[in-house]
């Protein structure tokens, strides 16, 4: 158990960096981040399960990006194989009439497949902020405001640089 003099030396270091790194922001952003948010943060951070939960979130969230590529990939690859087999036998106008209707067809079916994608990554994201916000780490709710979200992106790398850090003791 750190003694009361380690961990003031410990929040004040935390404090001082996510300032730092607050000041190197947009203004826009930086105007979000108030100086009680930062002091509420790094106080949290005391607790090293706070980081821990960060790059559980961040490995959970490669590993997820990482599945949907290949579930891309591969709906990419059958639509692929479904032209070719669409095309076999016909003649070079056919072929030509067939390739427009089928990329068409294959045009619209892969937007739709991504915009499902998108919804996958959305709850993701919901999930990430539930956990979050239940750990009590200050700044994360869910939320869809593009400018919020942004903001708690920011947190997290905030958080993840200093998981990187030697902190002093």
């Amino acid at each position: 158990m750190d003694t009361p003099e380690i961990l003031q030396k410990k929040l004040y270091f935390l404090l001082e960096q996510l300032q730092n790194m607050a000041s190197d922001l947009p203004p826009k952003y930086q105007m979000r981040l108030p100086i009680e948010l930062l002091s509420s943060l790094a106080n949290c951070l005391l607790n090293d399960t706070i980081f821990e939960i960060v790059k559980g979130l961040l490995e959970i969230q490669h590993v997820t990006e990482q599945h949907l590529y290949q579930q891309r990939l591969q709906f990419i690859n059958n639509k692929k194989m479904e032209e070719e087999e669409k095309l076999k036998g016909l003649n070079p106008v056919q072929k030509v009439e067939e390739l427009q209707q089928i990329m068409k067809k294959h045009k619209e079916e892969l937007k739709i497949f991504d915009m499902n994608l998108v919804l996958q990554l959305d709850e993701k994201v919901k999930d990430q902020q539930q956990l979050l916000e239940q750990a009590g780490v200050p700044g994360f709710y869910v939320t869809t405001n593009p400018l919020e979200l942004k903001v708690q992106m920011f947190l997290l790398d905030f958080m993840l640089r200093l998981s990187k850090m030697t902190i002093p003791t």
